[in-house]
């Protein structure tokens, strides 16, 4: 897992997701649109999960950084070099969150949706960043967090954009599991996770 430092928003964002910025307002409703580069020799990269793939879209905080993909949320919280496990204070619940080092409160409010309260889990890593793990209630394309806190640690318009791009992309992967939908570009209708085409004859 990657070190998790603090970044500005959009500045972490992978190669294939810098192109085509809010093609989905001006598309056409129900069309997208997908580019699937070549593999190369091998399936190697397939075994390994969609987001260390495609890398993640953050969104910077004062105390680190947030990301998610459709099932998860992560918090990356960086704190003073050399903290212990004791000095960690924190409280995870289906709605809310509470981290505390050394008794000095660091993130505490109501998540933007409900997450599974009995799977969230935190560690500290290299004894300098906590990271928090959420699994969401709704583990689908559509239930994009715009925000962390339903109040704070918004994601601006264009890194929204692209957590809604890839989202919609780790959907298609997971729909097709044949395919390598990591490195592949997307235009269309991708709101709100893109069409749906349940209905549609196989």
């Amino acid at each position: 897992m990657g070190g998790g430092g603090v970044h500005s928003c959009a500045c972490a964002v992978t190669r294939a997701e810098e192109t085509g910025r809010g093609l989905g307002a001006e598309a056409p409703r129900l069309r997208s649109v997908f580019s699937v580069p070549p593999q190369p020799g091998g399936d190697w990269s397939m075994s390994a999960p969609f987001e260390e793939r495609s890398g993640v879209v953050p969104c910077g905080t004062p105390w680190g950084q947030w990301y998610q993909t459709l099932e998860e949320v992560f918090i990356e919280v960086q704190v003073p070099p050399g903290t212990r496990a004791q000095d960690i204070q924190c409280g995870l619940q289906s709605r809310h969150v509470a981290l505390a080092v050394g008794g000095r409160e660091i993130l505490k409010g109501k998540l933007f949706d409900s997450t599974i309260a009995d799977e969230g889990t935190w560690t500290l890593e290299d004894r300098k960043m906590v990271r928090i793990v959420l699994t969401k209630t709704k583990r689908d394309a559509a239930n994009c967090w715009t925000s962390l806190l339903e109040s704070e640690y918004a994601a601006d318009p264009w890194v929204q954009d692209q957590m809604q791009r890839k989202l919609t992309l780790e959907r298609f992967q997971k729909e097709n599991p044949g395919f390598d939908f990591s490195g592949a570009e997307i235009s269309g209708n991708y709101s709100k996770g893109g069409p749906d085409f349940s209905n549609l004859e196989k």
